[in-house]
């Protein structure tokens, strides 16, 4: 068990998402549990969750207040942007799409539960300058938010130097496609680590061995700022199994209990 020490800041696991049909039956859910109880489930076993169905599409306003509600306190959701501001505008007219997704996780954001939001660049989005500059001009302030780029041209001094300026992560995701050029940089007072797909597992699942490279690597941040990291390789309960791992090797304990 590894553990950061006295002073230590926030270290947070857990997966990218939570709503899953293949989670069922015991891979993750017990066989007849609900789909409805699947998030209840999830946060008395995790204090966190990359909510990744915003992504996709727009939640609802009433479904957003349902899963502030049916969370324990000291539980966070990190929110990953709309591929519409991140694929189709590509930062392009931020404040005004901006504002809809914002509108549509107001329960959240008015509770203490939101953590930092995600932009996921596509891949073939390349080193624009001027126009990261402007998007980091554009958002709210007070509130954390952490960009994963995945075109190479990124990863240099020019890019950390303007996410250092405006307080903003530099998401550090590990998939064996980005490791000739992914940067461990740290930029802000947290860090957001995306585990993708484990080398040394089949699959895509992640080796204990990989995982304790990784548990002494957090530890160390955890030193220094807030940690938050999330397992994406789904398929199989991969996510899971991974994240509970790491969560027992660094003496984690999930959200406290629930309220009535």
């Amino acid at each position: 068990m590894l553990a950061a020490g006295a002073g230590a800041r926030s270290l947070r696991i857990g997966c990218s998402g939570w709503a899953y049909d293949h989670w069922r039956n015991g891979v993750f859910y017990p066989p007849r549990c609900p789909a409805r109880r699947w998030l209840r489930y999830y946060a008395e076993r995790f204090d966190t969750v990359e909510l990744n169905t915003t992504f996709y599409r727009l939640p609802r306003v009433d479904a957003v207040r349902r899963w502030v509600e049916e969370t324990p306190d000291g539980f966070v959701f990190a929110v990953k942007a709309s591929r519409y501001l991140t694929h189709v505008k590509r930062l392009r007219e931020l404040p005004q799409h901006l504002a809809l997704l914002y509108e549509r996780i107001e329960p959240l954001r008015r509770s203490p539960k939101l953590g930092p939001m995600l932009w996921q660049l596509p891949p073939t989005f390349a080193l624009d300058r001027e126009r990261l500059a402007t998007a980091l001009e554009q958002l709210p302030r007070g509130e954390r938010h952490a960009f994963e780029f995945r075109h190479p041209s990124w990863f240099c001094e020019e890019t950390y130097a303007l996410l250092r300026e405006h307080g903003v992560a530099l998401v550090i995701g590990d998939r064996p496609e980005v490791h000739a050029f992914q940067s461990l940089e740290l930029t802000a007072d947290f860090t957001f680590v995306r585990f993708h797909s484990g080398t040394r597992g089949r699959d895509g699942n992640y080796s204990h061995a990989e995982l304790d490279e990784w548990a002494e690597r957090l530890v160390d941040w955890a030193r220094e700022i807030d940690v938050y990291a999330y397992f994406n390789n789904d398929w199989q309960g991969f996510a899971v199994e991974n994240a509970a791992y790491l969560q027992r090797r660094l003496g984690l304990r999930a959200a406290s209990t629930l309220r009535p």
